[in-house]
């Protein structure tokens, strides 16, 4: 096997079946092909899901959960991006039906723990992934678990930038990036880019359609020259347990045996006549 028995993909379909025997959490990562700045890749949002992922999912193991990795849906809704060579851009109702028939495959086949690890942010896939929650649940009666990590209850527990609203390409993105795929990040451009301070959140709240629009030209904001690995491997540990606690919030843990104990058994009745033995 390539990596981990959690990657579907990487299964037989003999071994997919006994996977499925366990009741994993099923888990789908989703990310984007769009611009980066001039020095991380276009698929730097399927990089970071896929890494989400995989580290909910062991996570998950060490809780003695098992959990199933899905291949990556890669693409989605980047219309911000318009005018950048290199972006792939499907419809928020593509992303929507593409989302809800892979749940519903998957639940079909008896797995009834589903989540989604999105690194994608734009307004309008958030929204399609919504909906699709939303019909999965309709039609199976299982609410797959989605973290949007843009809802304050999560925002607020990740770093300054990515509160601040700086968070495409910026330090956030580059530290995610260069933790997993050093490789990928163009060093001797990322070292040289000068911070972009502007407020993407506001900008689109405002009615902002594109990147270039809101102010950046080469498709990034924030700090990207500020990022580290550490800090990287830092937000991955958030963003996986966000998934981790929303799923066990959903679908509580069996509580572990302590070794070498058995459940309590009832007390003995008494003996006929009241006497005890």
């Amino acid at each position: 096997m390539k990596r981990w028995i959690e990657n579907l993909g990487d299964l037989t379909w003999c071994e997919a079946g006994d996977a499925f025997a366990k009741s994993p959490v099923v888990l789908l990562p989703l990310g984007a092909i769009e611009p980066h700045g001039p020095h991380l890749p276009l698929d730097a949002d399927v990089v970071i899901a896929t890494e989400i992922a995989r580290r909910a999912a062991m996570k998950l193991k060490a809780r003695g959960v098992p959990a199933l990795i899905l291949p990556p849906v890669s693409y989605a809704a980047t219309e911000f991006a318009a005018g950048f060579p290199g972006r792939v851009s499907i419809s928020p109702e593509t992303t929507t039906a593409l989302v809800r028939d892979i749940a519903c495959s998957v639940i079909g086949q008896g797995l009834k723990k589903v989540a989604l690890a999105s690194a994608h942010l734009e307004p309008a896939h958030l929204e399609a992934l919504h909906k699709a929650v939303a019909e999965v649940e309709a039609r199976t009666g299982v609410r797959p678990v989605f973290v949007d990590t843009t809802r304050a209850k999560w925002a607020k527990t990740l770093t300054e930038e990515y509160r601040r609203g700086e968070c495409h390409a910026g330090a956030y993105e580059t530290s995610l990036v260069m933790a997993v795929e050093p490789e990928s990040v163009r060093e001797n451009l990322r070292k040289e880019l000068p911070p972009i301070h502007i407020d993407l959140a506001a900008k689109i709240r405002a009615g902002v359609k594109t990147f270039t629009e809101a102010g950046a030209e080469k498709a990034y904001f924030g700090d990207p020259a500020s990022a580290t690995p550490g800090d990287g491997h830092e937000t991955y540990e958030i963003l996986a347990e966000m998934i981790v606690s929303a799923v066990l919030e959903a679908w509580p843990a069996p509580a572990p045996r302590t070794n070498g104990t058995r459940a309590a058994e009832p007390a003995a009745r008494p003996a006929p006549g009241g006497a005890h033995p």
